[in-house]
């Protein structure tokens, strides 16, 4: 009777040990796969996350740089001034002289004029906002050597430019033509002094941000 009784409970505390080593083993498993979906979900990138967005502009008569900081203040963007190496004087903007600077650059498709300083880290931007005034119905030649000087294949590019009384036309056709890999939006027209509340409806209705 002694032995039958030890038996039985030497069985019983097998199935005891048995039982609580399957527990400790699916609460083990179940951890792991916890940790596991932890790190997967962390390595995944956010698919809300807001575009990374430059305004990079010139102005000569700085009507055009109001427009630029009113849009980026807007927008919570960089930026960027293109600066030529050699500033525009009132003589060289003079339109009615022929012989005038700017008149030569834009009688020259070719001409180039050197900026001054670069866009650090251009890669990290998703949309590039490009503004210029209108000279002679066109983009400056300062923005050709601007839009050469980067490679914005993958990014959204939108232009805006200020005017006297020219509407933005085929201003952009050369700078177009010279962002080869990007997607190129309709550009915008603005009267200098133009409004906040104007210059980000427009934005804003671009859907980009």
């Amino acid at each position: 009777m002694k032995k039958l009784c030890a038996v039985l409970l030497a069985l019983v505390m097998v199935l005891t040990l048995a039982a609580c080593g399957e527990e400790n083993g699916s609460l083990q498993s179940a951890g792991d796969q916890s940790v596991a979906s932890s790190e997967a979900e962390e390595s995944l990138p956010s698919s809300d996350a807001a575009a990374k967005i430059l305004v990079a502009y010139f102005s000569a008569t700085n009507h055009t740089k109001g427009v630029a900081e009113k849009l980026a203040a807007g927008l919570g963007a960089d930026l960027y001034e293109i600066t030529p190496t050699e500033p525009y004087t009132s003589e060289d903007l003079d339109y009615g002289n022929s012989d005038s600077r700017s008149s030569k650059e834009m009688n020259d498709p070719s001409a180039r004029p050197a900026i001054s300083g670069s866009v650090k880290n251009m890669e990290q931007y998703d949309v590039v906002f490009v503004g210029y005034p209108i000279w002679w119905g066109e983009a400056p030649r300062i923005m050709s050597t601007f839009i050469e000087s980067y490679d914005f294949s993958g990014k959204t590019l939108v232009p805006f430019c200020t005017s006297g009384s020219s509407g933005f036309g085929s201003s952009d056709k050369a700078l177009r033509a010279a962002a080869s890999g990007a997607t190129w939006l309709d550009g915008h027209r603005f009267a200098a002094g133009a409004l906040a509340d104007d210059i980000m409806e427009w934005a804003n209705g671009l859907g980009i941000g």
